[in-house]
């Protein structure tokens, strides 16, 4: 490795990208193309930045696999900063297994927290979980650190244990100090202020819920918590997922907010099937309905027919609480994916909600009508965006969020 190359790769270790292109920019030989691509993804210009990945991978000879399975994990970062959530990880898990082989395990374990990272956008916490904790964090770089930590918190976040998201997030902000890179503290210090903020609110109450508060209303065994964030039922230890069943969510959610009053018949129908003229049709679907509503709930609470319509009556004579998003909408958990303030694509939101395009695209055109959010591009190329939404955390509103354990 020749003094400029060597520069340079020390001053991107640092963070210093304008750094690294003055010793390389005029250069295009492999090594050089790589430097300058890494470059170029630190300042955001990610579309050049995989293009001069890809044409340093394709100059590396076969006999340099160490050099093209890094230039393949560089490109797999850029890929998840554009949010190209598409494709296999095959090529980064390979290219992590060929780093191990060669003894660059930093960049073997980079490889795999990137691989982490896009587990967390899809909502697949299970492994995300169980991928963090099989990196061994000994010998890496502070900085690799503290993404290792970042990612354990996100996960810790996610199903609502915040003790053990403030202990990562404390390892990860005692990293990132000494790693001295600026971006990577700013991000520690952003990710420790969702433990402040207002993560829902509580239907009937002014004040809204930090997640602590909202880990605590969902551990409370006296209390029935009908929950709209991830749209189900809990109370104790007993979950029950409403969130493929709407109608049932829709009634149940209308029965929690009047409780421990009842809820007449045409207001719910009005409510789930979206109707302010009822006939015996509707009453008929209504008792379907409640029906099998009453037959998922039984473990929690019954549903009593009244002179009037129905009423949520909770097992053990708990109370009932309603907690509500931080933002109101239907589309809440897209606007929480684009609150990150990075370019998505309509197939990439799709495939981070487990949504069909269509539907993504609708609500993405009712949000641009509301100037809730931006397009840039046309076509394939075209991206999403959102102003990032201060005041609050949208932590609980992404996708696959677990239901307390």
């Amino acid at each position: 490795m020749d003094s400029l190359i060597a520069a340079a790769a020390r001053a991107l270790g640092t963070g210093d990208a304008i750094g690294a292109l003055k010793r390389v920019s005029l250069r295009e030989d492999p090594p050089a193309l790589a430097l300058r691509g890494i470059a170029m993804a630190q300042l955001g210009d990610h579309p050049r930045a995989r293009e001069l990945l890809r044409r340093a991978a394709r100059g590396f000879g076969a006999h340099e696999a160490l050099l093209r399975a890094r230039c393949v994990v560089a490109e797999a970062e850029v890929a998840l900063a554009m949010r190209d959530l598409g494709g296999s990880p095959r090529a980064l898990l390979n290219a992590a297994a060929a780093l191990d082989e060669r003894a660059d395990h930093a960049n073997a374990s980079h490889a795999r927290l990137i691989a982490v990272r896009r587990l967390l956008l899809l909502g697949r916490l299970d492994e995300a979980a169980s991928s963090v904790q099989r990196i061994d964090l000994r010998g890496l770089p502070q900085s690799m650190i503290a993404v290792a930590e970042m990612a354990a918190a996100e996960v810790a976040l996610r199903t609502l244990r915040t003790a053990a998201a403030g202990a990562a997030l404390a390892r990860a902000q005692a990293a990132a100090h000494r790693s001295g890179v600026a971006a990577l503290i700013n991000e520690v210090a952003e990710a420790r202020a969702t433990l402040e903020r207002p993560a829902a609110r509580r239907f009937g109450h002014d004040l809204p819920l930090r997640l602590d508060a909202v880990e605590a209303l969902l551990r409370d065994r006296h209390v029935l918590v009908l929950d709209a964030l991830r749209h189900g039922l809990r109370a104790a230890d007993t979950w029950v997922p409403l969130a493929r069943r709407p109608i049932l969510f829709t009634l149940a959610r209308t029965l929690a907010e009047a409780w421990p009053a009842d809820v007449n018949r045409n207001l719910l129908i009005e409510r789930a099937f979206r109707t302010r003229r009822p006939d015996e049709t509707h009453r008929a679907r209504l008792r379907v309905e409640i029906g099998r509503l009453r037959a998922l709930a039984k473990p929690l609470a019954r549903i009593e027919a009244t002179e009037r319509g129905f009423a949520l009556v909770p097992q053990r004579e708990r109370q009932v609480a309603v907690l509500m998003p931080p933002i109101d909408g239907d589309q809440a958990s897209l606007l929480a994916l684009l609150a990150d303030g990075a370019a998505w694509s309509t197939s990439a939101l799709a495939l981070a909600l487990d949504a069909s395009q269509r539907s993504v695209q609708r609500a993405l055109v009712e949000l641009q009508a509301a100037q809730r959010v931006r397009s840039i591009g046309r076509g394939r190329s075209q991206r999403w965006l959102s102003a990032p939404l201060s005041g609050f955390t949208t932590i609980l509103l992404l996708p696959a969020a677990l239901p307390l354990t």
